[in-house]
């Protein structure tokens, strides 16, 4: 699995994934910062990446399309910290591994995690 991490989040989310084995890049490394939500998805799913990101329009844009792909994974606090997220995130990211490699959308906040089976 590869890991795409949206512009709301920090670069410091690379080396957290990459602690946790798991190859990840941050927007800004590969494109535009402004880049609209269509650009980041194409280019997720021409890489096969997971979109890890704090940004709602992304559900929104799968259940509008009725994609297939990419995979979301959706963080839903304030607290987007790597020290916050992380203790929540890495056991998401393996128990869920499946469905995230299938096509799914997962939405994390400090009290639960759901999970939609794309296409949504």
């Amino acid at each position: 699995m590869k890991i795409l991490i949206d512009m709301n989040l920090s670069p410091e989310w690379v080396q957290e994934f990459k602690f946790h084995e798991i190859e990840a890049t941050h927007w800004s490394d590969v494109g535009r910062f402004d880049a609209p939500d269509e650009i980041i998805i194409d280019w997720a799913i021409k890489n096969d990446y997971v979109i890890f990101t704090h940004d709602l329009d992304f559900g929104t844009a799968l259940a509008l399309t009725k994609a297939n792909k990419p995979s979301v994974i959706q963080v839903r606090t304030q607290d987007v910290t790597i020290k916050n997220l992380s203790p929540m995130l890495f056991p998401t990211l393996l128990n869920h591994s499946d469905l995230l490699e299938n096509g799914a959308l997962i939405v994390l906040d400090e009290y639960k995690q759901r999970i939609k089976i794309l296409p949504l």
